[in-house]
């Protein structure tokens, strides 16, 4: 079979071919049909210090994807209950694997496993024609979830989880950056029932984006005034839900200078450094901050499904971030278009 592998330490990958992967004890072999591009996965293949020690070449890259169960390990529930898995079923896959056996596993906090590893970095990945995962990691879709939208539900769970972390009804919202997930936010937000949504990047491509997923206003910081833009939509105290999606310390600092008294913030973006930011405001004006990373598993899986089904308005909202399609052997276009800044989500084209 084909596969997109990190072939060694350093920079590049290779499409190369490969066994076919077979199954193991608890595990479920999948036909990938779609995958999505993620910045880690532009992160392997430049080869930065991060990639250099958590990956051990050669690996298959790749965990945003779709796909068909072609067959299932032996000791894997199977038949057409809600929990049981079977062939032919499509499904999208959660890619953090969890150990199950510690604290917050047993807890049922599974998103904060310390022992954590994660499909196409700690173990063989999805850019390829198949990839075998424990069926636990499964996530069935119904026939409203069609290939690409299915493998936009790990990006998508990044951002419901963040977006969800707090009430949104009739609340003003600031969104800082308008990648992929950021515009996804916005979609969530809008659906959720915020009054505003106002998306900050600066990126005039990814801000229209932003405001054909469901934005009120999107800004340019390097070209206009986020307080200007508040007293435009008539906001008088700032506003009451942040959530940073771009790991620049001076968009963090704008969006607590912008946020209301008591304000609430989910961050998700992650900065490549440690950052200051004023304590004194973030005390004095007590906001709360909240750290967001992956998705719950798997509350945030059953919010995706069932707002995606509710909302043809919003299943239309999220697919709106694909800008680029592109087969699986031509898979250097695809990270040229990443790395261009002129796109949101890059889908891999593997299969029909």
């Amino acid at each position: 079979m084909r596969a997109l592998v990190k072939p060694h330490a350093g920079p590049g990958l290779e499409l190369r071919e490969v066994p076919e992967p077979q199954v193991g004890p608890g595990e479920v072999k999948i036909r990938v049909l779609r995958a999505g591009l993620c910045g880690t996965d532009l992160h392997l293949e430049q080869w930065d210090d991060w990639a250099a020690s958590m990956v051990h070449p050669p690996m298959t890259i790749g965990h945003e994807f779709y796909g068909e169960i072609v067959d299932l390990a032996d000791d894997v529930v199977t038949g057409t209950g809600s929990a049981n898995l079977q062939v032919g079923q499509r499904c999208s896959v959660e890619g953090h694997i969890v150990c199950g056996m510690c604290r917050n596993c047993r807890a049922g906090r599974r998103h904060m496993c310390p022992n954590t590893s994660s499909i196409g970095v700690n173990r063989d990945g999805a850019f390829a024609d198949y990839v075998v995962v424990p069926a636990t990691n499964v996530w069935a879709q119904p026939e409203g979830i069609d290939p690409e939208l299915g493998a936009l539900f790990d990006p998508f769970g990044n951002a419901t989880h963040t977006a969800l972390q707090f009430p949104m009804v009739g609340e003003d919202v600031l969104i800082t950056g308008a990648g992929p997930i950021g515009v996804m936010a916005a979609a969530i937000a809008r659906h959720a029932g915020a009054r505003h949504v106002v998306v900050t990047d600066m990126s005039d491509f990814r801000l229209g984006l932003a405001q054909g997923a469901g934005a009120t206003r999107t800004v340019n910081v390097a070209q206009e005034d986020l307080r200007e833009v508040q007293r435009e939509l008539g906001m008088t105290e700032g506003f009451d839900l942040g959530l940073e999606m771009s790991g620049a310390p001076a968009a963090m600092r704008q969006l607590i200078d912008n946020c209301t008294f008591g304000a609430k913030i989910s961050m998700l973006g992650l900065p490549k450094e440690g950052f200051p930011v004023d304590w004194g405001k973030i005390i004095t004006h007590m906001l709360t901050i909240k750290g967001i990373y992956g998705r719950e598993m798997f509350e945030t899986w059953y919010h995706m499904s069932f707002m995606l089904q509710s909302s043809p308005q919003l299943r239309d909202a999220v697919r709106s971030v694909i800008t680029h399609r592109v087969g699986l052997d031509d898979w250097p276009q695809a990270w040229a278009a990443a790395r261009s800044g002129e796109c949101g989500k890059v889908i891999l084209e593997i299969a029909d």
